[in-house]
C-alpha cells in the first residue's frame, strides 16, 4: 500500500504535532495494520511530562502509543494466518528469539526487546502500522478493535493475577484503581477470585472499580486499610494483594492486610525506584514477594475472556479522543487524573 499517513510525535516534553510520514512497506513476515484506536499508558504520559523512565530517554522527534488494535489492510508473502479484514491486537514487543530467556518462554525477559514507545522505538500514535503478523492477534467477531486496544493493558493484569496464583475461594486487594489496578481486578474475578477489594485516594477511579465488580472500595486517604480489610475477612487478611500504584505507603498497606503465608505480588513502578516497606510483618507472615514485569503468552488468553464476556474491557475507558485533537487527550490525561480513569484515542475513520 502507497502513500501517506498522520504520525502524532511528541516534539518535546508535552508538546504534540501531527505530521505525514510515508505508509510502512510490511516486510514478508509482517502484517500492514490500520490503526483504530491507541490506549494511552502511564508509560506514555511518563516520557510526555518528564522526556524519560529511568534510562529510556526521548529525543523528538518521537511516537508514543503502544497499546493498539485496528484492522489488516496487506500481508507480507510469508503471512499465512491473517488477511485484509481480519481485525487485530497488536503484542508491542518483538524478542530476539535466541536468548536464554525467549528459548526458555520467558521472552518478555529478553534484553533485545524491540518494544513500541519505549526509546528509542517509536509507537503507534499513527494510522498504519507494519508489525510482525505473530504479534497481530486476530479478534473474534464479538471483539472490536477498541477492545482490541484493550488487551495490552489487560495482559498485564492477567500476568499478574496469574503470577500470584489467583483461584477460586479466595480474597484479594488491589492497590490502585487506575487502568492496571482495574485490569488486575478483572483478571481475578474472571479467575474465580471471590471477593477482590480495590483501595485508591481518587473518588472516581474508586467509583469505576466499583461499578466493574469490585466487592469492596476503600479510600486509603479517609480510611485505614489495614483495619477495613481485617473487618471484611474476618480478622485472617486477603489471600493475595496486587499493588498497582508504585506508592510506598500503599505497598505497605498491603503488606499489612495480607493473610498469614499470603502472596504479595508488586506491578507497580515507584518514582524514586525505591521503598521502605514493612519486611519485619512480612517475614512474621511468611509472605510469599512477587514480581512481574509486562507479560508472556497472555494474549490468547486475554482475548478468549474478552470474547466470552469474563471481562468487560470497554468499561474501564472513561475518554475518548479524536486522533487530531492528540495534544488535549494527552494534557487532560496527564493534568485531569482525577476524573480521567483511562483514554483511548481513536485514529481510524
Amino acid at each position: 500500500m502507497q502513500g501517506k499517513m498522520k504520525v502524532a510525535i511528541m516534539t518535546g516534553i508535552g508538546k504534540m504535532e501531527i505530521i505525514e510520514r510515508d505508509i510502512p512497506q510490511p516486510k514478508p513476515n509482517e502484517a500492514l495494520v490500520r490503526i483504530d484506536y491507541v490506549g494511552i499508558c502511564g508509560s506514555d504520559l511518563h516520557y510526555y511530562e518528564a522526556g524519560r523512565i529511568g534510562d529510556f530517554i526521548v529525543k523528538p522527534p518521537f511516537v508514543l502509543g503502544h497499546e493498539a488494535g485496528g484492522v489488516v489492510v496487506e500481508t507480507g508473502s510469508a503471512v499465512t494466518h491473517l488477511k485484509p479484514g481480519d481485525r487485530v491486537a497488536l503484542e508491542p514487543g518483538k524478542t530476539c528469539g535466541r536468548c536464554e530467556f525467549c528459548r526458555s518462554g520467558r521472552y518478555n525477559l529478553c534484553p533485545d526487546v524491540v518494544f513500541f514507545a519505549t526509546p528509542p522505538v517509536d509507537g503507534v500514535f499513527q494510522e498504519y502500522a507494519a508489525h510482525e503478523a505473530a504479534l497481530c492477534f486476530k479478534l473474534p467477531d464479538q471483539v472490536g478493535a477498541l477492545e482490541g486496544a484493550l488487551i495490552e493493558p489487560l495482559a498485564v493484569g492477567f500476568h499478574a493475577s496469574i503470577s500470584g496464583g489467583a483461584g477460586i475461594g479466595q480474597t484479594a486487594l488491589v492497590t490502585g484503581a487506575g487502568c492496571i489496578g482495574l485490569v488486575s481486578m478483572l483478571a481475578m474475578k474472571a479467575q474465580g477470585v471471590s471477593r477482590v477489594f480495590v483501595t485508591d485516594v481518587v473518588p472516581k477511579r474508586l467509583e469505576k472499580a466499583k461499578a466493574l465488580g469490585a466487592d469492596g472500595i476503600i479510600n486509603a486517604a479517609e480510611q485505614q486499610v489495614p483495619g477495613v480489610i481485617a473487618e471484611l475477612t474476618g480478622g485472617k487478611g486477603v489471600d493475595l494483594a496486587i499493588e498497582t500504584s508504585g506508592n510506598e505507603g500503599s505497598a505497605g498497606q498491603a503488606i499489612e492486610s495480607a493473610k498469614k503465608g499470603g502472596t504479595m505480588v508488586f506491578v507497580g513502578y515507584s518514582k524514586s525506584g525505591m521503598m521502605n516497606l514493612p519486611i519485619s510483618t512480612a517475614l512474621n507472615k511468611e509472605l510469599s514477594f512477587k514480581t512481574i514485569f509486562r507479560y508472556r503468552h497472555i494474549y490468547p488468553l486475554a482475548i478468549d475472556a474478552v470474547a466470552r464476556g469474563a471481562v468487560r474491557i470497554k468499561d474501564i475507558v472513561t475518554n475518548i479522543f479524536d486522533f487530531d485533537d492528540i495534544q488535549n487527550a494527552m494534557d487532560k490525561s496527564v493534568h485531569n487524573k482525577a476524573d480521567i480513569v483511562k483514554s483511548v484515542v481513536k485514529i481510524g475513520k
